[in-house]
């Protein structure tokens, strides 16, 4: 069973910056692709980046291209997501997913505010 515990979430003025981590149980961490998703309020579930699991390929939607990076050590079974240059749009939740090519799993998701 994956278990998926972010942290890092708080409140920060604007253009600030927050390091968001995200500790997985399980072996399977290590050869799985993990992605960084938000929601805010009264919106949809969206993709902020994922990376592949070696770490060797990134993907960012286009709000976080140039601001956010995402990063991951196997040896830590965490992956990060560096947040730079935050707006208050940025508010929401974020969580983390492990996808192992068939099911999803998410963590219960860390609160980022941005706000002055």
């Amino acid at each position: 069973q994956v278990q998926l515990v972010e942290s890092g979430g708080g409140l920060v003025q604007p253009g600030g910056s927050l390091r968001l981590s995200c500790a997985a149980s399980g072996s399977i961490f290590r050869v799985a692709r993990m992605g960084w998703y938000r929601q805010a309020p009264g919106k949809e579930r969206e993709l902020v980046a994922s990376i592949s699991s070696g770490g060797n390929a990134r993907n960012y939607a286009v709000f976080a291209t140039g601001r956010f990076t995402i990063s991951r050590d196997n040896g830590k079974n965490t992956v990060f997501l560096q947040l730079n240059k935050l707006k208050p749009e940025d508010t929401a939740v974020y969580y983390c997913n492990l996808n192992d090519g068939g099911t999803n799993y998410w963590g219960k998701g860390t609160p980022v505010t941005v706000s002055s």
